[in-house]
């Protein structure tokens, strides 16, 4: 078995460190705008201005199994689907609030559907739940809130209570792990405490608009700790990530490349982690975006999180109409042809023994049985690739895409070369399949 240890904690993360790969859905009133997901924050928007969109909602497209197929086909294992984001709109028929999805004109509950859709494919399941809320009335006025930069904002502050915003986070959170069945992960978004816990993450819009009267956020503001308890309570399994403040199950890296391991707070063990990207810059839909991923950049994202030991969760941001748009579908195909022939790499893979060192211009995973070593080839080599401190521990070694034999060439000082096609093989990145001794 591996020689890395990841530190235990309560949630099942047997299948969760197996399966790799997940797709994140942002999905909202944010759609209809179609200028990023945070434009009501950015944008400064009113809430007269954004019940235009509540008004309008109805997503006629939406099909949550066809969703779950495409998930299916592109090698995902799970599934995280936004039942709050910031703006504070349900997707859900919550009884906590009209502001759902089942008050629109499409009149439908869209996790339930989701949840249902993606069960039968059977896919893990997982919920986002923003913390923040730009909607509700007792939410504070914040550095991101909507309405940060009114003359009346300060003295708004001073009759909100977030002891009634908290009540009413905790109601839609028990709701939603007790009415649609075992949930597998609960994703929560997100926690700021400092100004230096932002500075280096997020844009300069808000930033430039804090006041001195404007609060943080941090584990007294969610009462974390009562929260998390009710979540064990109710779902002693269930994968919780590490947004609420307090450390949990998994660390989520956003829109960055990890460069090693991380370790849980406070200790040497390592932390299970989730990498967090987006086919293109934005989470949910952004009708004029210009920055989609190409494929080689798509497929190094995965390689580089399993490498380190970590999982990729990519998102889909849906139209206000319910569909993945075509660039979204192209990016989900990337996935869906590669990890047809080469998933063996990635599912139940972690990072490579210390013993191994990659080669440049590749990148290294290995079973968690120690049994296979997966060298993925980055830049081409197209005759050879050479390799140090692998004589005498290879059985055999194939293309992994069509299982074709590459011979190796092993010299006395433990150079191994590996005789690779001249001409590059027609993958997105060709690996290298090699049996361990």
């Amino acid at each position: 078995m591996s020689s890395y240890k990841v530190k235990k904690t309560d949630g099942d993360m047997g299948w969760f460190m197996h399966d790799r790969l997940g797709m994140f859905i942002h999905f909202g009133l944010y759609s209809m705008p179609a200028r990023h997901e945070w434009v009501k924050s950015v944008e400064k928007i009113s809430e007269e201005h954004y019940d235009k969109y509540f008004e309008h909602f109805n997503p006629d497209k939406f099909d949550a199994k066809e969703w779950a197929k495409k998930a299916k086909a592109a090698g995902m294992k799970y599934a995280v689907m936004t039942a709050k984001h910031h703006e504070g709109f349900c997707m859900f028929d919550s009884k906590y609030t009209d502001y759902k999805s089942t008050n629109t004109p499409a009149k439908r509950d869209f996790i339930k559907e989701y949840v249902e859709a993606f069960r039968a494919e059977g896919l893990k399941v997982g919920i986002y739940y923003s913390l923040i809320d730009w909607h509700h009335p007792d939410y504070q006025i914040d550095i991101f809130h909507p309405r940060r930069a009114e003359p009346w904002a300060e003295e708004a502050n001073k009759t909100r209570d977030m002891v009634k915003y908290r009540e009413y986070m905790f109601n839609q959170v028990r709701e939603l792990l007790t009415n649609y069945g075992k949930i597998d992960i609960i994703w929560f978004d997100f926690t700021y405490p400092t100004m230096d816990s932002i500075r280096n993450e997020y844009n300069q819009f808000a930033i430039r608009d804090y006041k001195e009267w404007m609060p943080w956020t941090d584990t007294t503001t969610w009462d974390s700790p009562n929260l998390i308890k009710m979540i064990r309570e109710i779902n002693p399994d269930i994968i919780i990530n590490n947004r609420t403040g307090i450390p949990q199950d998994i660390t989520t890296p956003e829109q960055t490349l990890t460069a090693d391991w991380p370790k849980f707070p406070g200790t040497d063990e390592l932390y299970a982690w989730e990498a967090c990207q987006t086919f293109s810059g934005s989470w949910g839909y952004y009708r004029d975006e210009m920055s989609w991923k190409t494929p080689e950049m798509l497929i190094r994202m995965l390689l580089n999180s399993v490498s380190g030991g970590g999982n990729l969760i990519m998102n889909v941001g849906p139209t206000s109409r319910g569909n993945f748009d075509k660039r979204a579908d192209n990016a989900l195909n990337v996935f869906a042809e590669w990890m047809d022939l080469n998933g063996r790499s990635i599912y139940g893979c972690t990072k490579a023994e210390p013993e191994f060192t990659a080669p440049a211009g590749t990148i290294l995973t290995q079973s968690e049985d120690e049994k296979r070593l997966y060298i993925h080839l980055i830049d081409y080599p197209y005759s050879a690739l050479k390799m140090g401190n692998m004589a005498g521990k290879i059985k055999y070694a194939q293309l992994l895409h069509d299982g074709s034999e590459v011979q190796i060439r092993e010299k006395a000082d433990g150079m191994v070369t590996f005789l690779t096609p001249g001409i590059k093989p027609d993958q997105v990145i060709t690996v290298i399949e090699v049996f361990l001794k």
